[in-house]
């Protein structure tokens, strides 16, 4: 009898636990608050309970290529980076394509979830939904939370003295939807994260100023790269985080650094974080706003009057609006206190996923991480574990290894991305999905690869890590992840090349690929020579020494009267 999995949420994390656990032979049930299925990426023009919200100029920061599942590529003809409608519209080709509609329930509140008295031996849960007032309960064998962490905002009024006695209105980013309303109005924006930079741009069209409160400034990158080229498929890439781990700490801070300086002076704008290694935000329109004069950056805000605020450097400015884009707290009000501990969005999970002190790996997260690359496959990833793990065909560790694991991972990251609320679910993207392929068995065999499909391996290692490359092996195979890996660019340019353009060939391009992949294996070669040399200067040495040491032991007196 196969088991039967409860999976709350029909987001994007939601929708893959369903497909992994039918691929696992697990019998899935998805209980979705809302009237359809998409999560964050379903707009409704109100903030609904218990569901993310988004605004309508949403457009996503990964690329097409970057942020699709792994076995089922983005239509060729969607645009590269793409709006908050297209990514649900793509969610529902993903779910009618592998038929998942059928295994979820709309409109169904999950009220609480507990563990059977049995659970030690049997490790089952009791869930209680509602549907339309009316109240149930089932028994589960196991449990996938998929509602996410956007739903609860975080609004630290105490934070901002005087609050109460402003005159004008206050709401958080998860209210905000379009500009409209702005319309003339002196607004403030508080935070430094993705959604601060898009609501001060699109209001800095409307609004008669804009001003930009952040209390520890932002990098800030754009979509493109160089050439024109998606700058996270130039940027996530094997080779450079192989690099990267390869080096110190201070010399990988300070070449990050470097890459985000790269656009511009972020302290002529009044951006430089104070935290070297801040998550950077992407935006293409936010230093031209700035540079207009529609955005002016400021510090945080110091005080509150009637009708103005006083910044901590000591100006005032006379405010109607203020939006506080300050970020969300994770929330579980389904689940008892005592089966996972929240400590202001630090949750204790081995790898981002399995609690750790339960009898019986039965529930598990997805998605309460923030990769510095896409979320998607991040999680359909999570997923593909987590289903194994339960049908039996993965284990986890003992506690006191998961427990060294945390503690560890947990001093990585402190060093890396520094101490913070907005820290604790940052990670870095590649290292995290290698850590978990290598739980389920589909890791990517560089050395394989080289020696078996040179092409593939150069795409692999070289070119951007796509999600493809977690179908080429091991568990869940797909039969066309080598084709989508080849193919990768041609649908990145395909939705721009509108216009038919005849240029004249560049040789040089090809020429370009011939001296990199010369100069690398130069690079091996000189460096095999050099180690095979070292090597045998290091025999030599320790032969003459030997035989010196040993012609002296034999013959003392000959070797007393040689000298």
């Amino acid at each position: 009898m196969s088991k039967r999995v409860v999976i709350i949420g029909a987001g994007c994390s939601g929708l893959t636990a369903i497909k992994c656990c039918l691929e696992e032979g697990l019998e899935p049930t998805c209980f979705e608050i809302s009237n359809g299925i998409g999560g964050l990426w379903k707009y409704s023009e109100t903030a609904e309970e218990g569901r993310a919200s988004i605004y309508k100029c949403v457009f996503t920061n990964t690329s097409k290529e970057m942020m699709g599942y792994s076995d089922f590529p983005m239509p060729q003809d969607f645009p590269v980076f793409l709006h908050h409608s297209k990514i649900l519209e793509y969610l529902h080709l993903y779910a009618e394509h592998f038929n998942l509609l059928k295994y979820i329930q709309l409109e169904t509140k999950v009220c609480s979830v507990k563990q059977r008295q049995d659970f030690a031996t049997a490790g089952q849960w009791d869930i209680v939904t509602e549907h339309h007032g009316k109240s149930s309960l089932a028994i589960f064998d196991a449990v996938i939370v998929c509602n996410g962490h956007y739903n609860e905002p975080y609004l630290p009024l105490h934070c901002f003295p005087g609050i109460e006695h402003f005159k004008g209105r206050y709401i958080h980013s998860r209210f905000y939807k379009t500009c409209e309303e702005y319309q003339g109005k002196t607004v403030i924006v508080v935070g430094s994260g993705n959604s601060s930079g898009d609501i001060s741009v699109e209001l800095s069209y409307i609004a008669k100023q804009v001003y930009l409160s952040t209390r520890h400034g932002s990098w800030v990158v754009s979509r493109i790269a160089r050439g024109g080229f998606p700058i996270d498929m130039t940027m996530s890439r094997r080779y450079s985080m192989w690099l990267r781990n390869m080096m110190p700490n201070i010399l990988a801070a300070k070449i990050s650094e470097r890459v985000m300086k790269g656009w511009f002076d972020h302290a002529n704008l009044g951006l430089e974080p104070k935290f070297r290694l801040k998550h950077p935000i992407v935006n293409d329109y936010l230093p031209s706003q700035i540079l207009q004069g529609s955005i002016k950056v400021k510090p945080t805000i110091k005080s509150f009057s009637e009708t103005s605020v006083i910044f901590e450097d000591g100006t005032e400015a006379e405010v109607d609006e203020i939006i506080f884009a300050t970020g969300y707290t994770s929330t579980f009000p389904f689940l008892d206190s005592n089966i996972i501990k929240l400590n202001d969005n630090d949750v204790c999970l081995y790898k981002s996923v399995f609690p750790l002190h339960l009898e019986k790996p039965t529930l598990a997260f997805l998605g309460l991480i923030q990769p510095l690359g896409p979320i998607m496959p991040t999680v359909e990833l999570q997923a593909r574990w987590v289903t194994r793990v339960f049908r039996g065909a993965a284990y986890l560790p003992s506690v006191r290894k998961m427990e060294n694991y945390v503690v560890k991972s947990k001093d990585r990251k402190n060093k890396w991305f520094g101490v913070g609320r907005t820290q604790v679910l940052q990670s870095q993207y590649i290292d995290y999905i290698n850590d978990i392929s290598k739980e389920i068995g589909i890791h990517p065999s560089m050395i394989y690869l080289f020696f078996t499909d040179p092409k593939l391996a150069w795409q692999v290692f070289f070119g951007p890590c796509t999600p493809y490359q977690l179908r080429l092996t091991g568990p869940g195979k797909w039969s066309g992840a080598r084709n989508a890996i080849l193919t990768q660019w041609d649908r990145t340019i395909k939705p721009t090349k509108t216009r038919i353009v005849h240029g004249h060939p560049q040789p040089w391009l090809n020429c370009n690929r011939l001296l990199v992949s010369c100069s690398f294996l130069t690079v091996m070669w000189f460096g095999s020579r050099f180690c095979l040399r070292a090597e045998q200067s290091e025999y030599l040495s320790w032969s003459l020494n030997f035989r010196e040491a040993s012609w002296t032991r034999i013959f003392p007196v000959i070797g007393r009267n040689s000298m």
